[in-house]
């Protein structure tokens, strides 16, 4: 049973950073790629990142391309989300996914997938 544990989220302004960090379990995670994905308020689940399970390829939506870096611990079973120079539009609820994302994935696909509780970002102006 694929089990997932956000945390690291937290209240910030603009500028600021944050690093959230995702413990899994249940599955074969070396193998594994992971993702991140958010849902704004009244917004759809939106993808973020992916990274692959060796760690030799991230991807990037383009709003978050330059300020945010995807990274993985394998032996730890952790995934993580350095989120730098944080803009308020990246307020949102952030969950970690068991999956390969990209911009084709729609909210509705995202939402059927095993998420965590997630952890909630909050930047102010």
């Amino acid at each position: 049973q694929v089990q997932l544990l956000e945390s690291g989220g937290g209240s910030v302004q603009a500028g600021g950073s944050l690093r959230l960090s995702c413990q899994t379990s249940g599955f074969e995670f070396s193998t594994s790629y992971m993702s991140w994905v958010r849902q704004a308020p009244g917004q759809e689940l939106e993808w973020v990142s992916t990274i692959n399970s060796e760690s030799s390829y991230t991807w990037y939506t383009d709003s978050v391309k330059g300020r945010f870096t995807i990274s993985r611990d394998n032996a730890e079973k952790s995934v993580y989300l350095q989120l730098n120079s944080l803009k308020v539009e990246d307020t949102a609820l952030y969950y970690c996914v068991k999956a390969f994302l990209g911009p084709w994935a729609t909210g509705s696909a995202i939402a059927t997938m095993p998420r965590g509780q997630g952890t909630q970002v909050t930047v102010s102006s």
